[in-house]
């Protein structure tokens, strides 16, 4: 029966396969598979192993004790992850979308919730733990930040979000009443919030049931479950009158659709069950046995029935019965066949609190530092948040992460020149990040070329050069990292021997840059500044330049000493329309200045956010990746709860250093909150393309080494200094 000789070949590279069973039923179903194709030739010969349970099967096949099993979903990412087990062979349904069904989030269509305000709702679930009315939409919410899950509880973090639910299979008391609260029993109300048919709110028509009657407001299901219960396709009496019509889908960027949208609104898409095999298995073999098995053993009249476990008293035996046919996979690795929405729905749902250390250690690097930390780990205890903080103190930041990278150290705070070793030098990832304005949500802010409304000449950043510049200060972020690294980048700005100063003054006619009025830096660098009232100080990296920092560069720009200014986005808002009453800013109007854009076009000021030169990125908690960010998150984001505003009763603030005779100790001074990742998940994501273009601008491929040097006297800034400089901006 064997359908070429390339069959054969292969076969003969396997001696024998090892299936393994998770059950009784479908070790007896295994058994007859297995003499069913040996008496249809089909090589090579199965054998049947028994396993016990999906996790034993997995342990098995890494010990190279079996060779293969049929995985769902979560378990094909834990076999994925923990033991580098690849999926070879797909089911398929008849759905209409083949290898996969979609999970998805109902609501009344008369109501007004979305998915941005779903905390505080009703919610349904099909049961605990299963994957569209629990996995998916749980770690959807926690993934996406919606929801923080202290100590990996996921229970109770679920508890606290939503007001009450229905999780049938939730009654023990393991878990909070509130999960049980909305579920209605059998028709005499007995065998209440049980995972099974008696609740007649468990499954996917129970929990659009629970909708549908008016008990929960939002119901995790299926993308067909709608369909099949509503516009007379059922008998159930509560169903009978429902129309499809009446209900919409949650999307996932806050919008609504109809039920029917389910392919481009839904909240991921659960991918179907496949066979695993360790990765040094030849997925051919295993696909070309399973194919001459199916075109023998899945039509009628065939004695043994490959996608049927009815005679086994038993459902979904080794395959699905649902499958109407088995594909090969061709990309061999279990991120691709999970899919990304899946596949970070089970990253954070997949939270074990066994697996959490006790103990959280925190790098901080000065005395002030330490003394917050200490005081912020009694804080935490006295709250009950776990895990507990401990303090380890480090002469530098690169230390610190060393000490992570080297599992030493758990966490450390860091700003974007920081973020950006951290992530390519030592391997860390962001596990949350700060915030600066309780209504912004771009956690950071936008470095921008800010020049004056000029209708005879609208220059454009291409055409800088000869140009006179106004900057906030020399290695800071928005006045000079950035802009002379996008320029540098871009081979408009071309440093010679790593001088980057020497460059920079070439290229603009004349400039102000606070702080570079030194030793051997070229005088044109200073050219525009102007000092104090009495002309002292100038080009000195303080308020008695007048030009300093950014209120001072947009002065540059406003009194017409140069032609452009490296500033942040807000500070042409902060020094006209009367926001700023000093004489010199009194009577200047935000809309005579515009942006420049780095495709070439100007830009109103008002639109920072598509037309800037790069977005500064917030400070970010940076973790080894082993560690798990949202336990992190969970833990902060209960913190601040308590010690997140300053005017908080509970004696200590998170976000004020000022009792410890410092500045943005732990985190910085000016965070209001301490916020999620989301889809940030790397520091180059966290960074952004255009910062990172600024810092790798600076570091010009023949200044690699941290330090300034020098050379025949003339000091020669090298690309690591400027990026540890960049604290602030």
């Amino acid at each position: 029966m064997i359908s070429s000789l390339d069959a054969l070949f292969s076969a003969l590279s396997l001696e024998r396969i090892r299936w393994c069973t998770i059950s009784k039923e479908e070790l007896s179903k295994c058994t007859d598979m297995s003499t069913a194709f040996a008496g249809a030739g089909i090589l090579p010969p199965v054998e049947c192993m028994e396993g016990g349970s999906t996790a034993n099967c997995t342990q098995m096949i890494k010990d190279d004790l079996a060779d293969a099993v049929t995985l769902g979903g979560r378990s094909i990412y834990q076999a994925g992850k923990e033991h580098g087990l690849k999926p070879v062979v797909g089911e398929v349904y008849d759905q209409g979308i083949g290898t996969s069904y979609y999970a998805v989030a109902v609501v009344r269509k008369s109501s007004n919730i979305t998915i941005n305000s779903l905390r505080g709702a009703r919610s349904c679930h099909t049961g605990i733990n299963r994957t569209a009315g629990w996995n998916v939409p749980v770690g959807y919410l926690i993934d996406s930040g919606h929801l923080s899950a202290m100590g990996c509880d996921l229970p109770k973090a679920v508890s606290d979000y939503f007001s009450a639910s229905c999780v049938p299979g939730a009654n023990s008391t393991d878990y909070p009443e509130s999960l049980c609260q909305l579920c209605n029993g059998d028709s005499s109300g007995q065998n209440k919030c049980e995972a099974n048919s008696q609740e007649q709110y468990y499954g996917y028509s129970g929990a659009f049931r629970c909708l549908a009657e008016g008990a929960g407001e939002v119901a995790f299901v299926k993308h067909s479950t709608v369909p099949e219960n509503t516009d007379g396709k059922t008998l159930s009496l509560w169903a009978q009158k429902l129309r499809s019509s009446d209900f919409q889908l949650l999307c996932r960027n806050g919008s609504r659709a109809d039920v029917t949208e389910w392919r481009t609104c839904h909240l991921a898409r659960i991918p179907a069950r496949a066979v695993v095999v360790r990765p040094d298995t030849d997925g051919t073999v295993i696909f070309q046995l399973l194919n001459q098995g199916q075109q023998i053993f899945s039509g009628t009249g065939a004695r043994f029935q490959l996608f049927d476990s009815a005679a086994y008293g038993a459902q979904n035996l080794l395959f699905r019965d649902s499958t109407t046919e088995l594909m090969a996979i061709t990309t061999q690795s279990y991120q691709a066949w999970l899919g990304d929405e899946y596949l970070h729905a089970m990253q954070a749902v997949s939270c074990d609190p066994n697996t959490l250390p006790e103990t959280l250690i925190w790098c901080v690097i000065s005395t002030e530092e330490i003394w917050k930390c200490s005081e912020m780990s009694v804080a935490f205890q006295k709250k009950n948040l776990t895990p507990a903080i401990q303090c380890l103190s480090a002469d530098t930041k690169e230390e610190c992460m060393e000490l992570i990278q080297e599992k030493e150290s758990d966490a450390v705070a860091l700003g974007g020149a920081d973020i950006y070793t951290a992530g390519k030098t030592y391997g860390l990832v962001p596990a949350a990040g700060e915030n600066y304005a309780a209504d912004d949500n771009s956690n950071g802010y936008y470095a921008v070329a800010l020049v004056k409304r000029n209708h005879s000449n609208a220059f454009t950043i291409s055409d800088l050069k000869g140009k006179k510049s106004c900057h906030t200060g020399l290695g800071r972020t928005a006045g000079w990292n950035i802009p002379i690294g996008m320029l540098i980048k871009r081979g408009m700005i071309r440093p010679r021997d790593c001088n980057i100063p020497q460059a920079v003054s070439e290229f603009f006619s004349a400039s102000c840059v606070p702080s570079a009025e030194q030793d051997n830096y070229p005088s044109k660098l200073c050219e525009l500044c102007i000092g104090d009232d009495n002309g002292n100080n100038k080009c000195s990296a303080s308020s008695q330049e007048r030009y300093y920092s950014y209120s001072g560069a947009f002065r540059c720009l406003a009194q017409d000493s140069g032609d452009v200014a490296f500033v942040k986005h807000s500070t042409v808002f902060e020094n006209t329309d009367g926001n700023n009453t000093d004489s010199w800013a009194r009577n200047l109007k935000s809309g005579d200045f515009q942006l420049l854009c780095p495709n070439g076009a100007r830009a109103e000021v008002t639109q920072f956010a598509e037309c800037h030169l790069g977005r500064v990125p917030a400070q970010a908690v940076m973790v080894h990746p082993d560690i798990n960010v949202f336990a992190i998150y969970g833990l902060l984001d209960n913190a601040q709860d308590f010690f997140g505003n300053s005017s908080n009763e509970n004696g200590f603030n998170m976000f004020d250093s000022s009792a410890f005779n410092g500045k943005d100790l732990v985190f910085k001074d000016s965070a209001v909150e301490i916020v999620p990742v989301k889809e940030r998940r790397t520091y180059a994501e966290w960074l952004g393309s255009e910062y990172i273009e600024s810092l790798e601008g600076m570091q010009t491929p023949s200044c690699s080494r941290a330090a300034a040097i020098t050379t025949n006297g003339a000091v020669l800034l090298t690309s690591s200094v400027l990026l540890t400089t960049a604290t602030t901006s």
